[in-house]
């Protein structure tokens, strides 16, 4: 097929992957200066390696070899693996080049077992072509693994890859196998057209050769396939040695990059108060209104708002903005600041929510007792739940909430809830004023956020899955992180806070923990499929608006896979890495480092 497949070889790229390596045919031909070769099967990798390596004791083993069906029987039965390597690798050729048809065929226990040939006088020795091989062997990587994780590791823009996989079945040679003891099904070449989608998105040139099959056809119908009459070899019937293969040329995916100039953002956002709300976005806002920037939107959706900076960032730029959240207490952040575009708590009717009015439940006092405040200071947020709760203008009932869930998380180290007592207590200043203090002080720098952009805002709390918005230009979506590495359960570092939000109505308390949290919200993002399902979702949902989605470069689904996804909807998908550090990590092992990351921007549009 050389014939057929060289005039398609782009004229120049950056390095050479094949990882269905098998006979090499394509390699040998090109032979590239920079290349990753690799296959599943270990006998064959072994024997390229040792040919790369140590041709000439390949070729001393290759010399004490005989034609005969005596000899051809007896080293077949051995174990490749229990021999030293370059006799294992000259084996391999040997029954290669003395087996019926040249096959590589395995029992289910993994032995070889095609029968002897009869060949009157095979080939078993090329000195001169094992020579030749060697020296364009020793210029590249060689690796034994699945094709999906070599092409996730070494593949980048401008590579070259070339796919030979196990052909799928057509009727003039339904018995073809994988050459390995592994099958290779359908399923699987459903997988790997997803794989080559990604390459495609990455901005890799994509050589793919299969049989002249339905589903090739239906898979990669957006490409150029050739069809070609082919030679069989394998077939046991001179008839049936003809067929039908199919060359699939998929180009890397031309795009205008997205520019990430990160810009100067309005004064206004910064007077949205800091915090250290896990996974907050402030030190990224920059490159995300970089990014979206460059389309032309009016309303935009923050459809996970966390801590409501991001949604913030872009009422600041004068868009209309719906922010949601699960969480009641972002919710009330975003109600507050968001939603709100001129209704201030003056001071003096804060101050006046530090007094007793009317007795309170003592639902604080008594539930929590001795886990995270004082007495007195458990006494005084009882007061506030209390009094809060009579505010009749939702807008002051927000500011004096949002200050409370503040001064809650000012008063406590570290600003969580996953643990009792002041083991953090590090003796900064917010730790050293009092709750009123910190209360007060939240409503004035709540107060300070509001404005008004002249857009109609709202904040909305719910399932992001199942939120209903008109027509919208932007959507932002900042979900929960999957990673297998460490938890992404907000309600169990914030439950208390959360449960303020809530007046713990319509949540159950574990009695038996010792922080007395509440059982976590279900979420489709606790797993790796809950989270690629979760995203298939949204991406069709939203299949009508501009997509900008951040996700970790230490998270599941990866990169590539979060890409083709995004690319079922989207015409054009572009990654845009961002060096990131988080306020703190949230692995169990700080010695990881692993709050040290990539954050992904990926733009559909």
């Amino acid at each position: 097929m050389l014939g057929d497949l060289l005039p398609k070889v782009p004229t120049s790229f950056g390095r050479y992957i094949e990882p269905f390596f098998g006979g090499g045919a394509m390699f040998f031909a090109l032979q590239p200066e920079n290349a990753v070769i690799a296959d599943s099967n270990p006998e064959l990798i072994n024997m390229y390696r040792e040919v790369a390596d140590h041709v000439e004791d390949v070729i001393q083993c290759l010399k004490q070899y005989e034609n005969t069906s005596e000899m051809f029987y007896a080293v077949r039965s051995q174990e490749w693996t229990t021999l030293p390597k370059a006799e294992a690798a000259a084996r391999t050729i040997f029954l290669n080049r003395t087996c019926f048809n040249g096959l590589y065929r395995v029992n289910k226990q993994g032995q070889f077992n095609v029968p002897y040939g009869k060949y009157k006088n095979p080939k078993i020795c090329d000195e001169d072509g094992l020579r030749a091989a060697s020296v364009a062997l020793q210029k590249v990587d060689i690796l034994c693994g699945d094709y999906l994780l070599v092409l996730e590791h070494y593949a980048q823009p401008g590579d070259f890859i070339f796919l030979d996989p196990p052909y799928l079945p057509v009727s003039e040679y339904a018995d073809f196998k994988r050459y390995t003891k592994e099958q290779f099904y359908e399923e699987d070449h459903i997988e790997l057209s997803k794989m080559i989608m990604a390459l495609h998105e990455r901005g890799c040139y994509v050589i793919l050769t299969n049989s002249n099959h339905p589903l090739v056809h239906e898979l990669y119908a957006p490409f150029n396939i050739d069809v070609i009459q082919t030679k069989r070899h394998i077939s046991c019937n001179g008839s049936t040695r003809k067929g039908e293969d199919v060359i699939v040329t998929i180009p890397p995916k031309q795009r205008t990059l997205i520019k990430l100039l990160p810009q100067p953002l309005p004064e206004q956002v910064s007077a949205y108060p800091p915090t250290r709300f896990m996974g907050s976005k402030s030190k990224l806002l920059s490159e995300i209104w970089s990014v979206a920037s460059q389309f032309k939107v009016n309303t935009v959706v923050d459809l996970f708002s966390g801590s409501g900076i991001v949604g913030y960032m872009f009422k600041a730029q004068g868009k209309s903005v719906v922010s949601n959240d699960y969480m009641a207490m972002s919710a009330t952040f975003t109600k507050a600041m968001i939603e709100n575009n001129s209704v201030t708590l003056p001071l003096d009717k804060a101050k006046g929510l530090l007094i007793e009015h009317r007795e309170s439940d003592h639902f604080v006092a008594s539930t929590f007792k001795g886990l995270y405040y004082t007495d007195e200071e458990n006494d005084l947020i009882d007061t506030l739940r209390t009094n809060i709760a009579d505010i009749k203008d939702q807008y002051k009932h927000a500011i004096a909430m949002t200050a409370l869930i503040r001064a809650c998380i000012k008063k406590r180290p570290r600003g969580i809830f996953t643990y009792t007592g002041q083991r953090y207590n590090d003796g900064r200043k917010d730790l050293q004023k009092t709750l009123a203090q910190q209360f007060l002080e939240a409503v004035e720098a709540v107060n300070k956020a509001v404005f008004d952009n002249g857009q109609i805002n709202r904040s909305k709390q719910g399932d992001a899955m199942d939120l209903r918005v008109e027509q919208v230009d932007l959507v932002y979506i900042d979900p929960p992180y999957y990673s297998p590495l460490s938890d992404n359960e907000y309600v169990r570092r914030y439950h208390f806070v959360e449960g303020l939000a809530r007046d713990w109505k319509g949540v159950e308390i574990q009695q038996h923990t010792q922080t007395k949290k509440f059982k976590s919200y279900p979420t489709p993002f606790a797993t790796r499929k809950g989270a690629a399902d979760a995203f298939d979702h949204l991406f069709k949902k939203f299949a009508n608006s501009i997509l900008i989605v951040s996700y970790s470069s230490n998270s599941l689904p990866t990169q590539d896979e979060m890409v083709a996804i995004m690319a079922k909807y989207k015409q054009h998908v572009e990654v845009i890495p961002v060096d990131y550090k988080y306020s703190f990590g949230n692995q169990s092992d700080a010695k990881t480092h692993r709050n040290s990351v990539q954050e992904y921007l990926f733009v559909g549009y």
